[in-house]
């Protein structure tokens, strides 16, 4: 066995741990237990956080106000859009597809309900980035699990150790996944996919992107929060638009789809007096596993965007991370399902596989049947703009995981390592790579679900605080950061 097939080896046994049956009831029981702790926000108050999401886009400036030259911050709109811009990627398309394939219609039922819950999970991930933010040496502020781990778990007596060794481990597991999941396996899914659509060489490809990417990522937040607020509405409208035009024109079957979900997830079919199709425990696992990697609840990845925000309220921005998962999965994901369970390649009645095709090519050939041959074109340039804009997203996640463990001078070394590996990317097999990005991935939900778990009291507080003030109008002091306690603190160490 070589040393390529050790790593494999290893890597197997790894990410068969990190991703079995205890890690997902870990997530899933981290969204279920906050659900529950904040009263079923995402529920109970979803007229009030569509209002102050969605629909502040239209009525609050603010939200979408550009931040002064001088302010290394970024708007709401940038912040989600950044965030969308890494979370909205090939696992929209292909990942729903192999959820399908691997675990039947029934798999999607169970991506809806990993998305309920991850809402939630999202939302208090949020709630601490802000909370628990610092500004750095540039002025810019820094947040994620590596500061609610080590400022918010290790300020218990009897923490202070473990929160910094877990805050450094989430640290190093989300640099190396960015050069996995957020680099590599982007770059080479765009690569494969424009080569074989329009002919170009992946040498080409990686060079051009090579260049597209370092003007963008060696600029810094603002330029990638700049592109990623034009990219990501562009791409998930044109989305949205093709994936309904094919559904409307299927619209007597959607009954029969939304029928073959719901038998498929309890594995409810039955022929002959026998079970057929997928068995539960393969649509829960795979359905949930697509709805995790799809809008990354849980990974503590998308916060250290957020954290960047100019916004004050924690529950605030806590919001946009509700409105993030259900625009990830409710909306592009349940779309991409649609679209391949309307168009014949599946028999709904059996749950089984009519098509011979898999990943992006399943969802290819379900546009293919509306729109013929420019069905391939539109996916390709969807896979384009979806892992394109991953790229630039992971870019700044690696980045604060970077500054975090060798400071901030130091970022531009990561940066400039970033680019030069969308060449590798582009060029190379990288099955391996994408095993890899599984694992590290999972690596990094492990110590950020605990920190999200540990300081799931401080969400509380901080949500009944904002429940109170805002929407119960009561005259009481506002929580919104302990950047000031913690200033206060350093002074009075260095007198």
């Amino acid at each position: 066995m070589g040393v390529l097939g050790f790593i494999e080896e290893i890597n197997s046994a790894v990410n068969g741990f990190v991703w079995g049956i205890p890690m997902l009831v870990l997530l899933i029981g981290t969204g279920i237990m906050m659900t529950f702790r904040t009263g079923f926000f995402q529920l109970t108050h979803i007229g009030h956080w569509f209002k102050n999401t969605i629909g502040a886009l239209f009525s609050d400036k603010n939200v979408t106000a550009h931040t002064e030259k001088h302010d290394k911050s970024i708007s709401q709109f940038q912040s989600l859009c950044t965030a969308l811009a890494a979370t909205v990627g090939t696992g929209n398309i292909a990942g729903v597809s192999a959820a399908i394939v691997s675990g039947g219609p029934g798999a999607v039922f169970w991506m809806w309900v990993v998305s309920f819950f991850g809402m939630m999970t999202n939302f208090s991930e949020n709630v601490l980035g802000i909370y628990y933010r610092r500004k750095n040496e540039k002025n810019e502020w820094c947040g994620g699990a590596m500061y609610y781990l080590r400022d918010g778990l290790g300020s218990r007596k009897g923490f202070k150790k473990i929160g910094a060794v877990l805050a450094t481990l989430f640290a190093v597991f989300c640099v190396l996944a960015s050069f996995g999941i957020g680099n590599m396996s982007q770059v080479n899914t765009i690569a494969a996919n424009v080569n074989k659509t329009f002919g170009i060489s992946t040498t080409v490809i990686g060079l051009a992107l090579m260049a597209l990417s370092a003007v963008v990522i060696i600029g810094g937040i603002k330029r990638i929060a700049s592109v990623t607020e034009l990219l990501v509405p562009f791409m998930a409208v044109a989305y949205i638009v093709g994936s309904l035009v094919i559904i409307v024109g299927r619209i007597n079957m959607i009954p029969e789809v939304i029928i073959s979900i719901i038998k498929g997830a309890f594995a409810m079919r039955s022929v002959g007096g026998g079970i057929v199709g997928y068995g539960v425990m393969t649509a829960v696992t795979w359905g949930m596993k697509r709805g995790v990697f799809s809008n990354e609840a849980g990974l503590g990845s998308s916060v250290m965007v957020h954290s960047a925000s100019n916004v004050k309220e924690p529950v605030t921005q806590g919001m946009w991370g509700i409105f993030e998962v259900f625009a990830d999965t409710i909306i592009i994901c349940s779309l991409t399902a649609f679209v391949i369970l309307s168009t014949g390649l599946v028999d709904l009645e059996t749950g089984m596989m009519i098509s011979t095709s898999t990943s992006t090519a399943l969802v290819s050939e379900a546009f293919s049947t509306v729109f013929g041959q420019f069905g391939s074109v539109f996916i390709t340039i969807a896979i384009f703009l979806f892992a394109y804009s991953t790229t630039l997203g992971w870019s700044e996640y690696g980045t604060r995981a970077f500054e975090y463990l060798f400071g901030t001078r130091n970022v531009i070394i990561f940066r400039i390592i970033f680019v030069c590996f969308i060449m590798v990317g582009a060029t190379m097999n990288l099955q391996l790579a994408w095993d890899l990005s599984d694992t590290f991935n999972g690596l990094m939900a492990i110590p950020n679900l605990i920190g999200v778990i540990s300081c799931s009291g401080t969400v509380i507080m901080i949500t009944k605080n904002y429940i109170d003030r805002k929407i119960r109008h009561k005259n009481i002091r506002p929580v919104y950061s302990n950047w000031v306690d913690i200033q206060r603190e350093q002074e009075a160490s260095d007198d």
